[in-house]
């Protein structure tokens, strides 16, 4: 299919999971020439999905490094919630935060991963942009917000990407590239992105990145195979997914560490403690969900019984709470 004209209304759906680089992605895209985007809606990260209310967000199927797993959160073209009612009210929605003097308009999710079929039934003139991260800075980088163990993050990582491969092939406009690729070099891929979209691409796309970030989850990830106290579990999940996450181009082995085996030798320790330790984590995330479980009831307690006006302002403040602790976790 030819890319529209500049004088159509364009929608661009930035797609990635949580610490993928995504929000830098579209708040880049958000300023080239004739684009908007969300910015400074109040919503968490000016995420689009908090900005309707068509379909469910993240939270209802899990939330950070578990959406994935729920079949509800892959929506396709086939989602009974595609009414021609609803494709209007999401784009009322979304266009009362858009600059409706621009042609393109940009929104970023990280769902957007598994229901781009169902953006593209609904925008059909929908282009999106897909970026991938390394899963090690992924994972360690979510893992306070999720609760859940790496083996379960990495598994969710798989997913993610396997349901989006298996549905880019009835995508009409797909544009893909790495993390690591755009840190290197992002004057290079915001140039692609721009032309891919049919933009003029800014003059700050000279800018340079800072190639630092993925460093120090690496760094960790170095302790955590080698000296931590749970090794025998690292070193374990390592050989488990190393060859599923080979043909995304990437490995669990640090790319600082120069050794040919830096795994070392399997042990009958790593052998048994490991399968062991992963269990562990797995009954470790059942607590904490069923924590989590108690405190949405006592939630809901309160505010059946409290008066309103008290609800209103435990919730506000909860909501400050909330968005300051995910801005300074977004810097990290």
């Amino acid at each position: 299919m030819a890319l529209p004209s500049p004088n159509d209304k364009r929608h661009v759906f930035i797609c990635g999971l949580h610490r993928s680089g995504t929000t830098v992605l579209a708040q880049r895209i958000g300023k080239f020439k004739d684009c908007t985007g969300f910015e400074g809606t109040g919503a968490i990260m000016d995420e689009g999905q908090f900005l309707q209310d068509v379909y469910p967000p993240l939270v209802v199927h899990g939330g950070v490094g578990k959406f994935g797993f729920a079949p509800e959160s892959h929506l396709t073209e086939k989602s009974s919630l595609l009414t021609p009612t609803n494709i209007a009210r999401l784009r009322q929605c979304w266009e009362a935060h858009w600059d409706g003097s621009r042609a393109v308009r940009i929104e970023k999710t990280p769902g957007n991963l598994v229901m781009s079929r169902f953006l593209q039934a609904a925008f059909p003139n929908a282009h999106f942009i897909v970026i991938k991260r390394h899963p090690v800075a992924v994972s360690l980088a979510s893992q306070k917000w999720s609760r859940s163990p790496i083996h379960e993050l990495f598994e969710h990582w798989l997913r993610c990407y396997e349901m989006f491969e298996a549905d880019k092939r009835y995508l009409a406009h797909v544009y893909e590239l790495s993390y690591e690729d755009y840190i290197e070099n992002p004057a290079r891929y915001l140039k692609q992105i721009a032309d891919f979209i049919g933009v003029e691409c800014s003059s700050f796309c000279q800018e340079k990145a800072a190639a630092e970030y993925n460093k120090k989850y690496f760094a960790q990830w170095d302790q955590l195979l080698g000296t931590s106290g749970c090794g025998s579990y690292y070193r374990y999940i390592a050989r488990l997914y190393d060859g599923r996450f080979a043909k995304y181009g990437y490995c669990l082995v640090s790319p600082s560490t120069e050794t040919n085996d830096p795994l070392g030798k399997r042990t009958v320790i790593d052998s048994v403690v490991g399968p062991l330790l992963s269990v562990a984590w797995d009954l470790y995330a059942v607590v904490w969900r069923a924590d989590l479980q108690l405190r949405i009831a006592v939630q809901r307690l309160a505010h059946r019984y409290l008066p309103g006006k008290i609800r209103r302002v435990v919730r506000n403040a909860q909501a400050s709470i909330g968005r300051h602790n995910l801005w300074k976790r977004a810097e990290d």
